[in-house]
């Protein structure tokens, strides 16, 4: 759910510099509390979904009216080039119709507020069949439930990439990235505060958001890409999310699905996620953290305390 214009634009002189936070901090040790990590070393969707993940099924926004949101676009792989062990894979298709439109979202529970979070993706920017050109958003992101329109609880923190435009831009690719301090659908209110970086970013990346009450740093590879402040920072538990669906047409000045009833396939790949509690962490820190975990044999460990809150995989 992002729909990120008309907020404050909060795009940083540095971007483009590897401005990761100087932590003195070295890679917590793998036996360390407060942390998750999956390498998504299964052996098929089914052993994910045994492991804490859940496929939305769950109609409605974002995305196309209509649209289904299915496990069937969810699996997992050998890693492929540039990857280690295995993979989760997304793959949504859409005609352009709600009814030929199925979104893809893998949820884990909702107990994340402060601290890191990361994870390693692949992006693309062609359908793997089909005509190009679909407004398709690519996602690593957290999120609470919007228990009432305008809820000054809600929380979210947000990368998004867009490889054919969006969101009211012209067609070129870009990295934004978005942190809603609430929202309404009818009549359509946000409060947010966005940053959108041109380039693209097809391939594999290393994001991480650092996430505390004052402030959401995000970054792509080690480079500052937004920062947003405490007016907007989350302030309950979030459950943690990856999501690929296609833009319907007016969504913030958005041209939406292509002039084509021909279907075709989009899709993202995830070779890991992690977040640790209440550090800030450097993407080098993250990445060698991760590289510790993995020489342990420890590919999918969760030691956040859960907060007893409903699973939720919704938005």
């Amino acid at each position: 759910m992002r729909y990120s214009s008309f907020a404050v634009l909060l795009l940083l002189a540095g971007c483009g510099r590897d401005t990761d936070p100087g932590s003195n901090q070295t890679a917590a040790a793998p036996e360390q509390a407060g942390f998750m990590f999956d390498d998504f070393n299964y052996a098929n969707s089914d052993a994910l979904f045994a492991n804490g993940w859940t496929a939305r099924t769950e109609t409605g926004h974002p995305g196309i009216a209509g649209a289904a949101w299915s496990a069937e676009g969810i699996s997992t792989h050998d890693a492929p080039g540039g990857a280690q062990f295995g993979i989760a894979r997304m793959s949504s298709i859409t005609d352009g119709s709600g009814a030929g439109t199925r979104h893809t979202q893998i949820c884990h529970a909702r107990k994340y507020l402060y601290g890191t979070y990361a994870a390693r993706v692949f992006f693309r920017n062609e359908p793997t069949y089909g005509p190009d050109g679909d407004e398709v958003i690519q996602t690593f992101y957290a999120i609470s439930p919007l228990a009432t329109p305008l809820d000054p609880d809600y929380s979210e923190v947000d990368f998004e990439y867009l490889p054919n435009g969006g969101w009211g831009e012209n067609s070129d690719s870009a990295m934004w990235t978005t942190t809603w301090e609430t929202f309404q659908l009818e009549p359509w209110t946000k409060v947010n505060e966005y940053s959108r970086v041109p380039g693209d970013y097809a391939g594999w990346h290393t994001l991480v958001m650092n996430v505390t009450a004052d402030a959401v740093h995000y970054y792509v590879d080690g480079n500052l890409v937004g920062e947003h402040s405490a007016a907007v920072a989350p302030e309950v538990p979030m459950s943690m999310n990856f999501n690929l669906w296609f833009m319907p047409k007016g969504a913030d000045g958005s041209v939406g699905p292509i002039d084509s009833s021909e279907s075709r396939q989009y899709q993202q790949d995830i070779d890991w996620v992690l977040h640790v509690e209440d550090q800030r962490l450097s993407t080098a820190e993250v990445e060698a953290k991760v590289a510790a975990l993995r020489a342990d044999g420890q590919y999918a460990v969760d030691r956040v305390p859960d907060k007893g809150l409903p699973a939720y995989c919704g938005l």
